[in-house]
Formats: C-alpha cells, structure tokens, sequence
C-alpha cells in the first residue's frame, strides 16, 4: 500500500496533488523505498545525466534517499559514453561565469539556460549552466571534481546516485536492464 510519494520538484508536487495524491516532505520519511524517474542519457552501467527539466539538485537528494532507483528511458537515452545530451549543472548565479571557464578549459561550452529572456532560475533560486563538447568517460571522476567546484550547487552526472534498474522502451517491447 502506498500512503503518498516524495516529489523531486514543484511542478510534480503540483501534478501529483492535483490527482489527490500526497505528498511528503523528504525530511518527514526516513529511507524512500523506491525512486522512479527518467533520464536524459543512460549508458551500460546505469550512470546518467539528469536535469533536463532544471531539477537535478532534487532528484539527486532524492534518489540519494531511496533504497532504489529506477529509470526509464527510451532506447534513444542509451548511450557508450555520457556528454551527447547538454551536462545540466546548477551553480550559484555569481559563480555562473567563472564555471564556464573551467569547462571551456576543458573544451566544453556552458551557457546559461534561459527562459523568456531571462536566466531560468531553478526551484532552489539558481541559475542553470548546459555544458556541450563533453566525452565523460569517467563518470564517477568527474562528478566528484565538478561537485568540488566552488558555486556548483550539483553537476547533472548522476553516478553515486546511479540506477540500479533501467527500464528502457524499445521498438520490439520493454526491455530490463539491471546494474
């Protein structure tokens, strides 16, 4: 029996209230026992980049919460190597440029994400930088050194908080990929 969900932003609190479903404070439940959400790249060994919808610092807390995560994908989100999808990385708005230019020493780009012309601000008050030109082939490596960064809130590498379960939707029918 399910009493209610924790949500990883605001717009699925909303969602979910809406449908009469309640929604708990990941501060009022001790261990979640199951965190479901998708990705927007996923390779072999379930590491993911995550925060294409600007929620990755929630969904990282969350998924940190939960005994385990699921994801689920389509066959598309199946990647060798991490860094075709824009790395999401929520940073502190007065860090926003200086971070830019630690990726750009690596050979990346970051932009500011915008919206209507303005910074997108997330639901933690930050702004979000979408890094291309990456090849992460040490996920593990690499979401350690950004998170080390001064102004990153959280890098959208989810590594420590990998899958352990992909449900990935194919043309011939689901298939279930376990890490």
């Amino acid at each position: 029996r399910i009493v209610g969900a924790v949500s990883s932003s605001v717009a699925s609190t909303q969602r979910l209230q809406a449908l009469g479903i309640k929604v708990f404070d990941c501060n009022e439940v001790g261990e979640i026992a199951v965190y479901i959400d998708g990705a927007d790249e996923i390779d072999g060994s379930g590491y993911m980049i995550k925060g294409g919808g600007a929620a990755l610092t929630r969904e990282k807390i969350v998924a940190a919460q939960a005994k385990r995560f699921v994801c689920i994908a389509d066959e598309s989100k199946l990647v060798e190597v991490l860094g075709r999808f824009p790395l999401p990385v929520e940073v502190i708005p007065m860090a926003a440029q200086r971070i830019a230019r630690q990726f750009a020493a690596m050979r990346a780009e970051a932009t500011l994400r915008m919206r209507d012309g303005a910074p997108l601000v997330t639901d933690n008050g930050q702004h979000i930088l979408d890094v291309r030109g990456l090849a992460i082939r040490d996920p593990l490596g690499f979401e350690s050194e950004v998170n080390q960064w001064p102004g990153v809130v959280t890098v959208g590498v989810f590594a420590h908080q990998r899958a352990q379960v992909c449900l990935l939707g194919t043309p011939e029918g689901v298939q279930t990929l376990t890490f």
